[in-house]
Order: structure tokens, then C-alpha cells, then sequence
């Protein structure tokens, strides 16, 4: 694992526009969508998590289903953790014009404050 070189707040997963770091980045959150990275283009589910954690970040995906085992498997075998920050398509519908709700609450989330551990896992909210 390599140190961290940046203070990064959160980390974009591939399905989220760069639109939406901009934005929270104008607002003075540390955020960075995965796909302004082409090295981290393609990177497999496992590899976005340990990049995470080495950053000591949360991870925003809708992808539960593949980030909750990599979650747990980190657990068992002591290794450093990143922060899960899920949502979903349903609450929060990807669209390039309709980005405002997403950015609204991940502003909200990030103003206040992720949360403390042990809590490795949350819940995007709308506000």
C-alpha cells in the first residue's frame, strides 16, 4: 500500500460522474471521482477498496452487493478499512442534468461529518 499523498474526503465510484466532484469540490470538500483517474480506470471492486482505505477515505457505490464481502473480508483479516458510503439509483436517479439532489445530500453528509468508528458503513440520505 502506498501512504497517502492527498487528503481525500471521499472517493467516487466509476458509476458517478466527475460532475459531481466538481461540484462538492467548489462547496471545499476533498472529493475524488474515480474516473478523473485513468490509472483507476477498469480497477477491479477489491483494488478500488484498498486504494480507499490506503487513503483513508469513504467510497460512495450503489454496488452493495460486491462492496459488503471485500468489506467483511478486510474485517477478518484485520487489514485497513474504508468507509462505505451507499446509495441507490432509486433514491438518487443518475442523470448528467439532474445531478443537484445527489450533490445536495452528499454536501449535507460531508458538512457534518462522516461518521465516527467503528462505523464503516452508512447510508446516503436526500435532505
Amino acid at each position: 500500500m502506498t501512504e497517502p499523498v492527498e487528503l481525500i474526503q471521499l472517493l467516487l465510484d466509476e458509476m458517478f460522474s466527475p460532475m459531481i466532484a466538481d461540484a462538492l469540490r467548489a462547496e471545499g470538500h476533498r472529493v475524488v471521482a474515480l474516473v478523473e483517474r485513468p490509472e483507476m480506470r477498469a480497477m477491479p471492486d477489491e483494488e478500488v477498496f484498498a486504494w480507499a482505505a490506503a487513503q483513508r477515505c469513504w467510497l460512495l457505490t450503489e454496488n452493495v452487493k460486491d462492496f459488503q464481502p471485500i468489506k467483511l473480508r478486510a474485517l477478518q483479516a484485520n487489514a485497513s478499512l474504508a468507509g462505505l458510503l451507499f446509495t441507490s439509483s432509486r433514491t438518487f436517479p443518475r442523470s448528467r442534468q439532474q445531478v443537484g439532489p445527489l450533490v445536495d445530500a452528499l454536501n449535507a453528509w460531508l458538512t457534518k461529518g462522516p461518521p465516527e468508528p467503528p462505523i464503516i458503513e452508512d447510508w446516503l440520505q436526500p435532505v
